[in-house]
């Protein structure tokens, strides 16, 4: 859809409970879509009473768009009035269930809804309801699979990402394809269902593209075989989109776009279905019973839907325009700076963007470091980067995460980060060390100790060679600055990546440290060269082939 036509016939539409306090919209604070939001000042974010600085955390401006590790999104007022009315009773929460359903059904003009704890509990509770059908005796013995009809789940190989453990939490197989071909060939009366992502424009879940879900739907709906769309960081469409295109369910993340509550799912789609996903999830004992929902985390879903259709989403992309502007305007002035907003034509993340561009040969700086510098610092900012293939670099402002009166404190704060004079950096020191050889690493993790070894190869301050991991080996590369030492090993696992960062300083045969392993966080590591001499031996090649094995 487009940034969404308000449907007039639903403007009247209460929301839950109908609790916005009146003082809000009397006391002078934002209106409209804002309302009960006031005017951020850089004095008012900084203030030394927030509670999160009270308890030793410093707060971001969330310039980078609707990520779990920050938070997601900032709930609107609605949300935050209807989950504190809900919570003031308790409720039978099938009942709740129930009722949901049948509203979230009438808003987005499909056969169900289902409110989850998140969107990737969603995707595993549908994941169970497929596999056991409904039937409590299988449901209880999840993960083993053991006598189960349907035990494999298919998964195309452009959808093969981090949330897959969803899907295989469940205990079934997961079959990759890559083709129509090889998706008619997989499925068998084994398959539980088929799992895709949705992706920007080109991806190959869009129309037209060799496995699109087109395709897909087209080869499973005559066997039965149910499709998930996850499209947790999609706008809302009325009725979903995929589910027009094929899909039998699509999920959404409640606290992304839709901006409900943080950690809840919004699953649409087939009534049954959904049924059985329900009784996969908590309260209900089970597989989903670690994935608690608490009643106003309901309500307040269902209120950030029924606010999602009364919201001016045209006046909305108006202001976030109008705050890009800003930024734009101030950071211009600066020489050898250019911007330009790109406009998302796609439903993920959905917000028009500001890139803030330069060129590092002439501004020593690159946007990694600006973002590092602005996110590191007070006030702390969250911003994208990224260097392009003809050399320049940027950094990105996404909008529709922020707060009014934020876009005025980024604006200074960027010009005051890139108004400064920069020299360039000086070559790297001279190696204190030759590397070269193999090293044997003791990894101390929160949890245990694991040992690691490492083959460099050195040229000058360079390094490249092979860093050997728990169970993987994979090619690394890094630098020695001195007797400063840094490396960079990439270990991809079909549906994730771990990125070891080494960060430490040689001392004769020892190299000690740090290591930085982005979102599974940090270890220990000590490394120790290792002299053991291979024994010598002579090879001998035989005349042909053996007489004897």
């Amino acid at each position: 859809m487009k940034r969404r036509s308000v449907i007039k016939g639903l403007a009247l539409l209460p929301v839950i409970g109908n609790v916005l306090p009146v003082e809000a919209a009397q006391s002078g604070e934002l209106q409209g879509s804002l309302q009960g939001f006031k005017e951020t000042t850089l004095s008012s974010f900084l203030d030394e009473t927030n509670i999160y600085r009270s308890m030793g955390v410093e707060p971001i401006i969330n310039c980078r768009g609707s990520y779990t590790i920050i938070g997601g999104s900032i709930k609107l007022p609605k949300v935050k009035a209807a989950l504190d009315a809900a919570s003031n009773n308790f409720v039978q929460l099938d009942e709740l269930a129930e009722a949901a359903g049948k509203r979230l059904s009438e808003l987005t003009k499909t056969e169900w809804g289902m409110v989850s704890s998140g969107c990737a509990a969603g995707v595993k509770h549908i994941t169970a309801a497929c596999v056991t059908g409904g039937s409590p005796e299988r449901l209880i013995r999840i993960p083993d699979l053991t006598g189960f009809e349907k035990t494999e789940v298919i998964i195309p190989r452009y959808s093969r990402q981090h949330y897959d453990h969803a899907v295989r939490n469940i205990g079934v197989k997961i079959i990759t394809v890559s083709t129509a071909a090889e998706l008619e060939k997989a499925i068998n009366p084994k398959t539980a269902m088929i799992y895709l992502t949705s992706g920007t424009p080109g991806a190959a879940s869009d129309t037209g593209q060799p496995l699109s879900l087109e395709v897909i739907a087209a080869i499973a709906k005559p066997m039965n075989v149910p499709i998930l769309m996850d499209a947790a960081a999609e706008s809302l469409t009325i009725p979903p989109v995929h589910l027009k295109r094929g899909a039998d369910i699509v999920a959404y993340s409640g606290g992304k776009t839709i901006r409900g509550p943080q950690s809840a799912g919004l699953m649409l789609g087939k009534k049954n279905i959904l049924l059985a996903a329900w009784q996969a999830s908590a309260p209900h004992h089970g597989p989903g019973r670690d994935n608690k929902l608490d009643r106003d985390e309901i309500v307040g879903m269902v209120a950030a839907v029924e606010d999602w259709l009364v919201r001016d989403h045209d006046a909305e992309w108006k202001r976030w325009l109008a705050w890009l502007d800003v930024i734009s305007k101030r950071v211009s002035g600066i020489s050898g700076i250019s911007t330009k907003i790109i406009e998302p034509v796609n439903l993920n993340n959905k917000y028009p963007v500001l890139h803030i561009i330069w060129n590092p040969a002439k501004y020593p700086v690159t946007g990694y470091e600006i973002a590092e510098e602005v996110g590191r610092n007070k006030p702390r900012i969250a911003l994208g980067n990224r260097d392009e293939a003809d050399g320049t670099t940027s950094i990105q402002i996404t909008p529709g995460h922020m707060q009014p009166g934020e876009e005025k404190i980024v604006a200074d704060r960027l010009y005051e980060v890139l108004s400064k004079k920069r020299s360039f950096k000086p070559e790297m020191a001279a190696p204190a060390a030759n590397l070269s050889g193999r090293w044997d690493v003791e990894v101390q993790y929160a949890l245990s100790t694991s040992m690691h070894s490492f083959v460099i190869e050195q040229d000058g301050n360079w390094i490249q060679g092979t860093h050997k991991g728990d169970l993987d080996t994979k090619n690394m590369v890094g630098t020695i600055d001195g007797n400063e030492v840094k490396i960079k090993s990439t270990i991809p696992i079909v549906g994730n990546i771990i990125i070891y960062l080494f960060s430490g300083k040689v001392n004769g045969d020892i190299i000690s440290g740090d290591i930085h392993m982005g979102e599974y966080l940090t270890a220990k590591f000590t490394a120790r060269r290792n002299t053991t001499k291979l024994p010598k031996q002579k090879v001998m090649i035989p005349g042909g082939q053996p007489l004897a094995t």
